[in-house]
């Protein structure tokens, strides 16, 4: 038998059974990804992939899912009959200082 150690970690609930999920359809254990993502550390010698800030800059429709279209829309729309709205210009000024645009 080789030589193994043990890893403890708490993670969130919903965060571990949606990647378990994800690894059960890709025949992965998650003691294989474990063994994956530390191979990739060392072959590295770093986290394997980019770690930053999402982009300020407002996503495309063309970047988000249907569902997520329908929940953007779903909230206008609450907006709007609760009477929260925004002229042209408004809506402009608030593009213009928080994305430049």
């Amino acid at each position: 038998m080789s030589n193994t150690s043990v890893i403890y970690a708490r993670i969130d609930t919903n965060l571990k059974e949606n990647a378990e999920d994800i690894l059960a359809r890709l025949g992965i254990s998650p003691s294989s990804a474990i063994q994956m993502l530390y191979s990739q550390i060392v072959l590295t010698k770093g986290i394997p992939f980019d770690l930053k800030l999402p982009s300020a800059k407002p996503t495309a429709i063309g970047g988000i899912t249907r569902a997520e279209l329908d929940e953007q829309l779903a909230h206008g729309i609450e907006s709007m009959k609760s009477g929260k709205t925004y002229s042209t210009e408004e809506v402009d000024a608030i593009l213009s200082k928080e994305f430049g645009i």
